[in-house]
């Protein structure tokens, strides 16, 4: 199943940056096994915010679920999830 979210990061202002640095490494290094494994299918970032779009392909609800949550930064994040189906005049292959 392929889903849009939609992920606004909101770090306090008084989380020390040695603190905000290292959430921020391990937030990278956990996104970047999931793009691997193909489960994160595309990542694009918001011009101008702290914000991006990703695209998700993964079985269930469930397991977006438990992906989204094991984000680092899941405590300090707005996500909104669109579920999303092919549409029938798109003419590029499958991924």
């Amino acid at each position: 199943m392929l889903f849009l979210a939609h992920m606004v990061v909101n770090l306090p202002p008084s989380m020390p940056e040695a603190e905000a640095t290292a959430i921020r490494a391990k937030e990278r290094e956990y996104s970047q096994a999931l793009q691997r494994d193909g489960r994160w299918v595309e990542l694009w970032r918001v011009v101008g915010e702290y914000a991006n779009y990703s695209v998700f392909d993964v079985h269930d609800n469930d397991e977006l679920h438990t992906l989204l949550s094991g984000l680092p930064l899941f405590p300090y994040m707005n996500i909104t999830v669109t579920p999303l189906a092919r549409h029938p005049s798109r003419i590029a292959e499958k991924p």
